[in-house]
This record gives structure tokens, C-alpha cells and sequence, in this order.
């Protein structure tokens, strides 16, 4: 249910603008004719599609003043939304499938196992079950997460910079770099074992390919899954016997609080 509360969350909103000492003529970031080429490394077959025209000139950023951010900084935000979105949604979609069939053999804690958390049917009745102690302790999680993936200051240690002021879209700081956390922790939450590091840039970025198709494929799946059991057709995923579920996947908080 972890993958799901964390789902729920991912939507965060857009960051605060804050001062920037670098123009934005010397920094070099996404344009739309960077996406159209993105659109066609992704699916040559439907290519650039933009109903919305995010990201189009003069259409969302400060030219008309309608959103204080410039056309880039737009693109820039909305490409890292879709890379998070697309990690949560693979993490839910696996953490979905898991918790309908497996449950850990251990006590959580005061008498209550992990046992009798599965009892209580599919994933959405499992996190129904949990106390709200526990659902506050995964939110603080994410919460924490959150701000360290915002973090101008957690970027600038692993020497990168925000990806609305000309970095990397997707990425994510370093725990293990020097300053970003008060106590130092042996593992990175992204690449913990380092498999990444052994890859050449062609490789890294026909994986990042990869994962933002696989993302998008995730998010229709979990959306699928959570249809499924709330006894909606969704074909292939309606025929798997999910558990039904009762409850509000939008209500987080409605079941044991």
C-alpha cells in the first residue's frame, strides 16, 4: 500500500519561485522543439502530440502573463512531473500486484501482523486497516522525499542544479552526498547499489527513454487496476479475481481515522 499512498502524493504542486542570480539567456534548457524530437524518439509512430500545447510559445509562460515562469521553465516542470508520476505509477502497479498475493510473515507492532493487515482484502482495504499513526508515518516519508527532490540546495551539493533553472529533469539528489541529510545513510534511495554509474551516456539515455514509456504505460495500468476492483470493465486487468474493493481511493484518510 506504500506505492499507493505514494501515488496519491506524487501530484506535487509547482514550486515557488524563488530569486535566481543566473539569466535565463545562459542557461541552457528544453524548448518545444526539443519535445517534438522527444515525442518521436519515444513513438515514431504517433510522434509529437500536444492537444494542450504545453509548453508552446506564448501560450501558459510570462509572454502573456499568464504564469510567471518562461516557456522552458514550463516545459521544464511539466517533463519532471511526468518522469515522477511515471516512477510512482511503476511502484504502485508492481506494490498493487504484490499486495494482493503476498503479505511479509512478521508482527507490525502491539500484536497486529502483517497477517492481519492482508486479511482485510486488496490493497485498498489493506491501507484502510492501517492506523492512522501508520498512514501519517508514510506521508511524513514522502514528505521528506519531497522536499529533498525540490531542493535547490540538495542539488547544488551533488552539483547539479533545479530542473527549472536549467537542470536535469527526473533527477533526484543523492542521500549519500555531503550535507543533504544530518546523519549519513549507506544507501541512495535512486541507484542504490550504483548499477547506473557503470552506464554510458547512450545507454543512460535510451533507458531514460525506456522508463518514461514504461511510466506512461504504468499510469494507465494502476488507473486500470484500481477501476478493476471497484468492479468497472477494464479489459485484461477486470478478469485477474482482484479483490473488490468498497472503499475511496481518492479518500486516503476515510477508512480508521
Amino acid at each position: 500500500m506504500f506505492a499507493l499512498s505514494l501515488s496519491s502524493l506524487s501530484y506535487a504542486p509547482m514550486p515557488m519561485r524563488a530569486p535566481s542570480t543566473v539569466s535565463r539567456a545562459s542557461v541552457s534548457m528544453e524548448s518545444i522543439d526539443d519535445l517534438k524530437q522527444l515525442a518521436k524518439d519515444l513513438n515514431p509512430v504517433i510522434g509529437y502530440w500536444n492537444p494542450l500545447q504545453i509548453g508552446e510559445p506564448a501560450q501558459f509562460s510570462e509572454a502573456n502573463g499568464i504564469l510567471p515562469f518562461s516557456d522552458s521553465e514550463f516545459i521544464a516542470w511539466f517533463r519532471h512531473a511526468e518522469i515522477k508520476h511515471g516512477r510512482v505509477a511503476m511502484a504502485a502497479f508492481v506494490g498493487f500486484i504484490v499486495q494482493s498475493n503476498f503479505y511479509f510473515p512478521w508482527d507490525i507492532a502491539n500484536g497486529v501482523s502483517h497477517a492481519d493487515i492482508f486479511a482485510a482484502g486488496g490493497p485498498g482495504a489493506q491501507w484502510d486497516a492501517l492506523s492512522t499513526t501508520a498512514k501519517f508515518q508514510i506521508f511524513t516519508f514522502i514528505f521528506i522525499l519531497e522536499l529533498i527532490g525540490e531542493s535547490s540546495y540538495a542539488m547544488e551539493k551533488c552539483g547539479k542544479t533545479h530542473y527549472m533553472r536549467g537542470g536535469q529533469p527526473g533527477y533526484f539528489p543523492s542521500l549519500k552526498a555531503e550535507g543533504v541529510l544530518p546523519h549519513p545513510v549507506p544507501l541512495d534511495f535512486v541507484d542504490p547499489f550504483g548499477f547506473q554509474k557503470k552506464l554510458t551516456p547512450e545507454q543512460k539515455s535510451k533507458k531514460l527513454l525506456a522508463e518514461i514509456n514504461n511510466g506512461r504505460l504504468a499510469m494507465l495500468g494502476i488507473m486500470g487496476l484500481c477501476s478493476a476492483s471497484k468492479g468497472l470493465i477494464v479489459p485484461g486487468l477486470d478478469s485477474l479475481g482482484l479483490a473488490p474493493y468498497a472503499g475511496e481511493y481518492m479518500a486516503p484518510f476515510e477508512g480508521n481515522f
